[in-house]
């Protein structure tokens, strides 16, 4: 087993080589070099590198043309391309070949080393994805679940151990995290995949109605009840009931979930028979629910009862790594709903999204990536595209002092108010936020 990474240095210029070769040998690497692209493609075929950094142009075979080449002998390795005649066209050209990446002749030493550092982190993730396939195997359904990141793979991880069982599980994570998505992967990899997946938002709806929501009622039971109608509970039966936004119920909602939880059995309201009920409960909150609990909002026991196991899902701002694929997978899904022809983002728009914090999160990601779909007026999303996401147009942003994220989130809110002419519920929907949700932000930030 290796200890050092292998690089390919790509480039028809010996001096630059060279100076590579000093400077990555300093940084740890291992480097083999080839003076064109034919060289590098035979070299590709005969050793296991772990990055390529190329030139562009080369005079028997240039790097746009290897990159495929390379790229079809192992799709994996991450290829770093070098140009001293930088553009959008040819880094997107680049882009769209395979490549992880590309720098701009004379090179930035510090953005060199960082981009080479990133694509390392990317590939030993892609192998270690490829682990946890083999470990979780062929038959996990991970449904519409895109990501891996460390945080990702770790949830993932965690999701094949829960779902055969029949435990009770409270997941916890922001808005627009995701968690219907953990929801739906618990129930498809569990012994009840056949069975239904009902989901029911309890912040959504009103006390009375989430009572008749979940335990049915009989006829006459209230205005309007002119047939007996069966609630989540019994519709659910032999499945997984999802019941998002928990915390949002009243204590005395609370004490009836506690009870059918206990008791596995349900009263329709207006009723008196009791009804044995087979369903597992999964629960969801983006509170504090802890802090709901010292505050008297949310029982304590009935919180025992929901977490015998629970699971976090991190915000997509601690799983930066996730964001391209997100991104591209969004691009594809809305282009085709759009009737647009958009075959990707230019690096400058990938760097955009990269690097703004999504207090949204997914949701607030697909929202953005959708309105830059309605807009784009070429084959790639541009930065212009983007106008409503917070970014320096003069430059990378410097991660070293990022803003504090309650400003950037003031910010995201006060102009995408002014973009939708102060209407609040179009303003959340481009949120990918509640309208509630906003209203209480709004709030926080003094913009009422």
């Amino acid at each position: 087993m290796k200890d050092k990474s292998l690089i390919l240095i790509v480039d028809d210029d010996r001096a630059h080589r060279t100076m590579l070769k000093t400077l990555l040998s300093s940084w740890g690497y291992e480097t083999w070099e080839a003076e064109d692209g034919e060289v590098a493609v035979r070299l590709v075929r005969e050793r296991p590198f772990d990055l390529i950094l190329m030139d562009i142009r080369m005079l028997n075979l240039s790097g746009l043309e290897a990159l495929p080449l390379i790229k079809a002998h192992n799709p994996a390795i991450p290829v770093i391309i070098m140009t001293a005649y930088a553009s959008v066209e040819s880094a997107v050209e680049a882009m769209k070949q395979g490549a992880y990446d590309y720098l701009q002749k004379p090179l930035d030493f510090d953005e060199l080393k960082i981009k080479i550092e990133r694509a390392m982190e990317h590939r030993h993730l892609l192998m270690e994805n490829a682990e946890l396939k083999e470990r979780l195997g062929a038959s996990f359904d991970r449904r519409r679940i895109i990501g891996h990141s460390p945080a990702m793979l770790h949830l993932l991880e965690i999701v094949s151990q829960v779902a055969p069982s029949e435990a009770t599980v409270l997941i916890l994570g922001e808005s627009g995290t995701g968690k219907e998505l953990i929801a739906a992967a618990i129930h498809y990899n569990s012994s009840r995949r056949q069975g239904p997946f009902i989901r029911i938002n309890c912040g959504a709806i009103t006390e009375t109605l989430l009572e008749a929501e979940l335990f049915g009622h009989e006829k006459g039971a209230f205005t309007g009840a002119d047939r007996r109608r069966e609630g989540k509970f019994v519709q659910a039966s032999g499945g997984t009931l999802f019941l998002d936004e928990i915390t949002e119920t009243s204590p005395a909602m609370q004490v009836k979930l506690l009870r059918v939880l206990q008791e596995r059995e349900i009263t329709r309201v207006g009723g008196t028979d009791l009804i044995p009920v087979d369903v597992r409960v999964i629960a969801a909150t983006n509170r504090d629910i802890r802090g709901a609990i010292a505050a008297g909002k949310f029982r304590e026991d009935l919180y025992y009862r929901l977490n015998v196991v629970t699971l976090s899902v991190p915000p997509l701002r601690e799983r930066r790594e996730d964001i391209p694929l997100l991104a591209q997978h969004f691009l594809e899904e809305l282009s085709k709903k759009n009737r647009k022809e958009i075959k990707g983002f230019t690096p400058q728009a990938m760097d955009i999204l990269s690097r703004y914090p999504w207090p949204g999160n997914v949701r607030e990601l697909m929202n953005s990536i959708e309105r830059a779909v309605v807009l784009a007026k070429g084959e790639f999303i541009t930065p212009e595209d983007l106008s409503l996401i917070p970014h320096d147009d003069s430059g990378p942003a410097d991660l070293s002092m990022p803003r504090p994220l309650d400003e950037v989130e003031r910010q995201t809110i006060m102009s995408t108010l002014t973009a939708v002419g102060g209407n609040k519920s179009e303003a959340a929907r481009k949120l990918g936020i509640t309208r509630r949700t906003l209203h209480l932000k709004m709030k926080k930030y003094g913009l009422m």
